[in-house]
């Protein structure tokens, strides 16, 4: 009598649950770490043609990287079935601890981690005009919640499928509208000034556009079968990946004089990002202990607020700020650092199961 139900939901958790992690995922600390080099030295031997990619803008937006950065988005996108919505209500105390974590505390958090750091602590060792920037890229990469690699962390902690695709298609539907906003307002605070016009044709072109476009493409592949989805989504993986090791070849370029000077700048800016990880996450995991959802919720749940939409930060960062501000520089090391840190993440919540089943079942 529930097979007609059962059918379509089995469908959607093989859509939700992608395989793990390729290679070129898992060792993706290495590759930036490689383009950081490269991008480095091909900076200070060829400087020449880099300078003339960078001038190559329409309206403040560098065309080589916004093509590149299509690339990288809408695949990405296209793994997001926005008709999962409805699933929302089933498990919605999850919900509720994703959004609040994600949008109530997340950007904000950062913010004042960013303040903390790099306003004071960390002030005397990094340059002073390059202060307000790297704030300003420590709040988009916190602005944004992860959309693709979630998937991956929900996999290898038996997390519900459903529940992981639902909250992906609910954040990036608020993501539209409240990235903006929030990231005005994180930046006002923090007495940066806003450039609103870019911001908002940095949302259009970085969010709207990919998202539609990725869910006509969506649409059109899923009406061949899911063999045909499936099979796009097998070859066009890697595009996204090698077109952010070449922004970053790109980004490095344009850094690495600023880096070879001060080195210990990213080491300095990856302690906000690492605070912010682990304390996101503990803070989700825990909610959900203590309104009683199960741990196969609870880990979805945590691991979007740990991590996040790197590739939506990096483009924005771009462009608003450049490619040689801080800003552009904050949001590669939240790159640099997302896999072994996320990693790691999954082993603390895969092996506190015990614990936290514990908790729940108690109340």
């Amino acid at each position: 009598m529930n097979n007609t139900r059962t059918v379509p939901a089995a469908q959607a958790a093989r859509a939700a649950a992608p395989a793990p992690m390729s290679v070129f995922e898992r060792w993706l600390t290495l590759w930036v770490f490689l383009c950081i080099v490269a991008g480095i030295a091909l900076g200070q031997l060829l400087p020449g043609p880099f300078q003339a990619i960078g001038r190559v803008e329409v309206a403040q937006v560098n065309l080589p990287v916004g093509a590149l950065i299509w690339i990288m988005i809408i695949p990405m996108l296209l793994k997001v079935d926005f008709t999962s919505l409805h699933q929302v209500s089933q498990h919605w105390k999850g919900i509720g601890v994703t959004l609040f974590v994600n949008w109530a505390v997340k950007p904000f958090s950062m913010a004042l981690l960013g303040w903390i750091f790099v306003r004071h602590l960390f002030a005397p060792y990094l340059p002073a005009e390059q202060l307000d920037s790297y704030i300003a890229g420590l709040i988009l990469l916190a602005a944004a919640p992860c959309t693709a690699m979630v998937f991956v962390w929900s996999r290898l902690t038996g997390g519900h499928p459903l529940f992981t695709l639902s909250q992906v298609a609910l954040n990036d539907t608020i993501m539209v509208f409240a990235f903006a906003p929030i990231v005005a307002l994180l930046l006002g605070l923090s007495s940066i000034t806003v450039p609103w016009d870019t911001l908002i044709t940095s949302v259009v072109l970085y969010i709207v556009i990919p998202v539609i476009v990725a869910q006509l493409w969506r649409r059109a592949l899923l009406r061949k079968g899911q063999a045909a989805f499936d099979a796009t989504l097998a070859k066009i993986g890697p595009w996204s990946i090698t077109a952010l090791l070449a922004t970053l070849v790109l980004l490095f370029a344009f850094q690495g004089e600023a880096i070879l000077k001060q080195p210990l700048v990213i080491a300095m800016l990856a302690v906000p990002i690492l605070i912010q990880v682990f304390f996101n996450s503990a803070l989700a995991y825990w909610l959900n202990r203590k309104v009683g959802e199960s741990h196969s919720v609870a880990c979805p749940s945590a691991l979007i607020g740990a991590s996040n939409f790197f590739e939506l930060a990096v483009a924005a960062a771009i462009s608003l700020f450049g490619f040689e501000s801080g800003a552009a520089l904050a949001t590669v090391v939240g790159v640099l650092i997302e896999v072994p840190v996320m990693l790691l993440v999954v082993r603390i919540v895969n092996q506190s199961k015990g614990w936290y089943e514990a908790g729940a079942r108690g109340g």
